[in-house]
């Protein structure tokens, strides 16, 4: 394994970064946001800061705890200043009588909300209050003061449900 991300990182992504970097800079572009998700190259705020350091800092994350939560994070944050230009508020709470058995690295469409070992709930129905409080305090110590974008994906919900909850 460590032979393969090693070419996935040296041979493929850093060069098409670099060069995708350049293009954006030059068509007026200031910033990159990446969306960290399970089962990519760059899945967490280690590997952003890494691909960050090779390529610059106009890399940064659309950062969505929900992806971090699914796979075991904890301490979101702690690791990406200045790094995050826009997070997203999602929440992915673990089905654990599945994950104990499969895992969290889940492939399966988010449309099986039965079977999968983790799913997208709306916001208020997976984290309590001091666990939001705290991500945008965290957020707000390491710079951050920007914009957050809420994201409906909760499947066993429809978006007039989600009022009830205001």
């Amino acid at each position: 394994m460590p032979g393969v991300i090693d070419y996935q990182w040296h041979e493929v992504a850093i060069p098409w970064w670099k060069k995708f970097v350049q293009h954006a800079k030059q068509h007026g572009v200031e910033q990159i946001a990446i969306e960290e998700f399970p089962c990519q190259l760059v899945y967490n705020p280690s590997t952003l800061l890494r691909l960050r350091h090779e390529v610059g800092d106009m890399i940064g994350m659309n950062l969505d705890p929900s992806h971090l939560i699914a796979m075991g994070a904890d301490r979101l944050l702690l690791h990406v200043e200045g790094a995050v230009p826009r997070p997203r508020q999602g929440r992915a709470p673990i089905e654990r009588g599945l994950a104990d058995v499969d895992g969290l690295m889940e492939y399966q469409p988010v449309t099986n909300t039965k079977t999968r070992t983790w799913n997208y709930v709306a916001v208020g129905c997976g984290q309590d209050l001091k666990w939001w409080k705290e991500f945008f305090s965290v957020l707000r110590m390491t710079g951050y003061n920007g914009d957050v974008s809420l994201e409906m994906e909760d499947l066993t919900m429809s978006v007039g449900r989600l009022a009830d909850f205001n």
